[in-house]
């Protein structure tokens, strides 16, 4: 992927990050009994963080210590 397309993609995933950490809060504001709801939200978000470290990390040149 090249630089521009790296931006791009962390947008579009940092949005639903966070849409996801909306949608969470609000089923819990709502007293859902749906735990298992939460709980794939929940995994959703980690997946997404993971994809979003290594993103950055392509865009961090290795630095040679």
């Amino acid at each position: 992927m090249e630089e521009a397309q790296i931006v791009k993609r962390l947008d579009s995933l940092r949005t639903e990050h966070r849409d996801l950490d909306s949608a969470i809060d609000a089923l819990r504001a709502l007293g859902s009994s749906d735990q298992l709801q939460i709980a794939r939200l929940k995994k959703r978000k980690l997946a997404l963080r993971d994809e979003i470290s290594a993103l950055e990390d392509q865009l961090i040149p290795d630095i040679i210590a």
